[in-house]
C-alpha cells in the first residue's frame, strides 16, 4: 500500500509540474497572436494616445512575466480576472468598483456545465456501445459482423466532425425531423428538453470516439484468448462470451480504462468543433469568440481548463491502469 501511496503522489506532481508547463506555453501563445485588442476595439482610427491609455488601463504595457505570474497566482486562487471587453467598459464607465461587470469566473462557469453535460451524454452512450461491440468482435473476429463494424467504425473515426455533424443533420433533422439541429439549451430548462436538443451534438462525438475505445477492447481482448487460464476456462466448457466476460476482460482492463480515459478527455477539450456547429452554448463556442474579439483572459482560461481537464484524466487513467494491474502495483 505505501509502494502504490507513493507512486500515486508521483503521479500527481508529474501531473502539477505538466500543468505549470503548459499553463506557460498557454500565455505565451496567446500573447503571440498578431494584433492589438487595444487597436482592434478602437478601430483603425484611434490615435496612438487613446491606444496607450486604453493599454496602460488594462495592463498590456507591463512585462510578460509580471504578467504571467499575476494571471498565474489569480488562476491558483480561482481568480481568472476580468473580460477585455467588460474592463474596457468599466474604464469607459468610470467605475472602478466593478458594478455589474461579469469575471472570466463567472462567464466560464456555465458554459462548462453545459460542455460537462454534453460530455457526460456523449461518455455515457459511447462508453456501454464501444466496450460492448470491442467483446462482440473478439468473439465473433474475423466474422462479417467484425469487418462491418471495424470498417463503419474506422470510417466514422476517419470523417472530420463537422461532416460528420452535417451529416446527422441531413439525416435526423432535415429528413427525418428527430432531433433539432440547433442546441439553444438555456438556464432552467427541463431535462428531457435540455437532453433532446443535445442529442445530435452527443451522437457526433460518439460517431469520433467510438471506433477507438472498441478496436481497443478487442484488442486487449484478442491478445489474452491465447493464456492457459483461458484455455483451462474453456475445457470446463464455459461458454466463449463467459469466457470473455468473466475470465478475459477483467485482466484487459488496463488499456481499456487508459483509452476510455483518453477519449473523455477529448469528449471536453475537442467539443470546439461541434460546439460551433450546432451553436451549442458551451466552453468551445465561448472559446471560439473569445479569439474572434482577442479577449486574452477569457482565451487563456479556457485553455487553461482545457489542459487541466485533459492532464486530470490522463492520471486518473495512469491511476487506475496502476490499481488494476498487480504487475504496476508492486513493480520489481
Amino acid at each position: 500500500m505505501a509502494g502504490l501511496s507513493k507512486i500515486i503522489l508521483q503521479r500527481l506532481l508529474l501531473g502539477i509540474a505538466t500543468l505549470f508547463a503548459v499553463s506557460i506555453i498557454i500565455f505565451v501563445a496567446v500573447n503571440a497572436l498578431p494584433g492589438d485588442f487595444a487597436q482592434s476595439i478602437l478601430g483603425q482610427g484611434a490615435t496612438p494616445e487613446a491606444v496607450a491609455a486604453i493599454r496602460e488601463q488594462l495592463g498590456l504595457n507591463e512585462g510578460p512575466v509580471t504578467r504571467y505570474f499575476k494571471w498565474l497566482s489569480g488562476a491558483v486562487q480561482g481568480d481568472l480576472g476580468i473580460p477585455m471587453s467588460q474592463a474596457l467598459f468599466q474604464s469607459f464607465a468610470g467605475s472602478s468598483t466593478g458594478g455589474d461587470v461579469t469575471t472570466v469566473f463567472e462567464q466560464i462557469v456555465p458554459r462548462l456545465k453545459n460542455t460537462m453535460f454534453l460530455a457526460g451524454v456523449s461518455a455515457a452512450i459511447s462508453v456501454p456501445l464501444a466496450v460492448t461491440l470491442g467483446i462482440l468482435t473478439a468473439l465473433y473476429r474475423n466474422t462479417a459482423f467484425d469487418k462491418a463494424m471495424n470498417v463503419t467504425t474506422l470510417s466514422a473515426i476517419s470523417s472530420p466532425e463537422f461532416f460528420l455533424a452535417y451529416v446527422l443533420i441531413l439525416f435526423l433533422a432535415v429528413l427525418n425531423p428527430v432531433f433539432p439541429s440547433l442546441s439553444n439549451i438555456f438556464p432552467g430548462m427541463e431535462f428531457s428538453d435540455r437532453l433532446n436538443k443535445t442529442m445530435l451534438p452527443a451522437l457526433t462525438l460518439t460517431l469520433a470516439v467510438t471506433a477507438q475505445m472498441m478496436r481497443m477492447t478487442r484488442a486487449a481482448i484478442i491478445n489474452l484468448l491465447a493464456s492457459p487460464y483461458i484455455e483451462m476456462a474453456r475445457l470446463k466448457g464455459l461458454s466463449p462470451m463467459r469466457v470473455i466476460v468473466k475470465h478475459a476482460l477483467p485482466n484487459a482492463l488496463a488499456p481499456i480504462i487508459t483509452v476510455i480515459a483518453l477519449n473523455l478527455a477529448y469528449l471536453v477539450t475537442g467539443v470546439v468543433v461541434v460546439e460551433v456547429v450546432f451553436v451549442y452554448p458551451g466552453i468551445g463556442q465561448l472559446f471560439v469568440d473569445s479569439v474572434k474579439i482577442r479577449d486574452i483572459p477569457v482565451v487563456q482560461a479556457c485553455c487553461l481548463i482545457f489542459a487541466a481537464v485533459y492532464i486530470l484524466l490522463n492520471l486518473t487513467a495512469d491511476i487506475l491502469s496502476i490499481v488494476s494491474n498487480p504487475r504496476l502495483r508492486h513493480p520489481k
